[in-house]
């Protein structure tokens, strides 16, 4: 895995001159949780993207958690100014991947599991967090009791075997015990994405029974596994996944992250649009892969509204828009500008102040802007992975998670003056509670000094 993640790395970087990952960085043994790997192919000619948004990322997107951008606009650097007081009802999240939850699962029974879960979700009650972000579908699979999908591998071992317990069921119950809101995070298309030798698909798995019937429900792409975005069998399969999860949990919302569509090239789905162009579609192809996920979008939404009104459904892409536009498909725009599709939007933006290619300031101001629909909430993606290594892709800023220590809570005082700001989360729970020991002290003075705005 590893060697795969340093080949792609050099591929994409090969390419371009500013890359940024959505943060979500590969990890040894297991893939990594959010991102998308880019393929050295033939790729769609790129559509223009709306200057109104300019923002940029600076690092290589790898398996997300996991693209090249474009330079942000200069801004000044000036020293953002100190807001008293939270917002009313901030969220303050902590993003739990299947990466962490791995090694409190694998193997595990049902009281072994929920004394890893009180342990943990103790520790981001007591740091002041008030909301858990859990990925409960990482591959097309589920931590939770379906009727759709088959239990996922993270937790036995082996896919589509019952553990005898439901982790969701715990995880939901002792988040209510602590007062902390959960989200059931998803990843809407990945089936697989590099490790079916070692992880194959169950008889039960329906992108095995779909593949098996010719069905382009299912597409295989590079070394992956992937739901058609263009299929509206696949798409009625995610949005009866979201309804199954909020009819039968007490969670607070639906949560995507950035895996849309895996690859720029145009084979991934040439089929698919012949068949649109040869029915009168005038779309291009970019346009036309934007819908294939809008729709999806709008579906989702409207799901959860009708199963439970008051859960929220937000997604939290890359904080490059122009990468977002024509690498991921997906028009951040077109959602925060309309109702009907997203309750919160949640960039990642894992930039310091000082980064060369797009200041963390200047890329909460383009999102903020972006934001058209005012019942929209703008929640900020944070990245103490960074903490006390260099940042390697932020130019003259690169010692700046190094050489500070006060970086989250000024990050979060500068957001609180967005007029739709609502909160924040971060990336992730080993970060800031079981991060490397040569990190340890300055994220504990990290966490310290965020907590003086609680």
């Amino acid at each position: 895995m590893k060697v795969l993640a340093a080949f792609v790395l050099s591929l994409v970087c090969a390419l371009t001159a500013a890359c940024s990952p959505s943060g979500r960085e590969p990890e040894p043994e297991i893939e990594p949780v959010s991102g998308t790997i880019i393929l050295n192919v033939p790729s769609a000619a790129p559509d223009t993207y709306p200057p109104e948004n300019p923002s940029a990322q600076e690092e290589p997107v790898l398996d997300n958690p996991d693209a090249p951008g474009e330079e942000g606009e200069e801004t000044e650097k000036e020293e953002p100014q100190p807001v008293i007081g939270p917002v009313e009802e901030e969220m303050r999240a902590v993003w739990f991947s299947y990466i962490e939850l791995h090694p409190m699962l694998t193997g595990r029974n049902e009281e072994q599991f929920t004394a890893n879960i009180e342990e943990a979700f103790d520790k981001v009650k007591d740091a002041g967090f008030n909301t858990v972000l859990v990925q409960v579908r990482p591959h097309g699979d589920a931590l939770y009791q379906s009727n759709l999908f088959p239990w996922s591998y993270i937790i036995t071992g082996e896919e589509g075997v019952d553990p005898g317990f439901d982790p969701l069921e715990v995880m939901v119950r002792e988040a209510k015990k602590r007062s902390l809101k959960i989200e059931a995070w998803i990843n809407p298309y990945r089936i697989r994405s590099g490790n079916e030798e070692s992880h194959p698909l169950s008889e039960d798995n329906p992108a095995r029974q779909w593949e098996a019937e010719g069905n382009s429900a299912v597409v295989r792409f590079g070394d992956g596994i992937y739901y058609n975005p263009a299929s509206e069998q696949a798409r009625e399969l995610i949005v009866d996944g979201v309804r199954e999860i909020l009819e039968n949990y007490d969670v607070d919302g639906i949560h995507f992250d950035d895996y849309f569509y895996p690859t720029t090239a145009e084979e991934f789905d040439a089929e698919d649009y012949a068949a649109f162009k040869e029915q009168g579609g005038t779309l291009t192809l970019g346009g036309w892969r934007r819908e294939n996920v809008n729709q999806l979008v709008r579906d989702v939404y409207a799901a959860v509204k009708e199963a439970s009104p008051s859960a929220l459904f937000g997604i939290s892409p890359q904080g490059n828009n122009e990468v977002n536009y024509n690498t991921q498909f997906i028009d951040t725009a077109e959602w925060l500008s309309n109702e009907g599709y997203v309750d919160y939007i949640c960039p990642q933006i894992y930039f310091g102040f000082e980064n060369e290619k797009a200041p963390y300031q200047s890329t909460v101001k383009d999102w903020e802007r972006l934001i058209e629909e005012d019942s929209i909430r703008l929640y900020v993606g944070l990245a103490p992975y960074k903490i006390g290594v260099e940042d390697t892709w932020a130019g003259e800023g690169a010692a700046e998670w190094m050489e500070n220590d006060d970086l989250l809570r000024r990050m979060v005082e500068y957001a609180r003056e967005q007029e739709h700001y609502a909160g924040f989360a971060m990336f992730r729970y080993q970060f800031l509670f079981d991060p490397e020991e040569a990190v340890r002290g300055q994220v504990e003075k990290e966490l310290e000094n965020l907590r003086q705005l609680f």
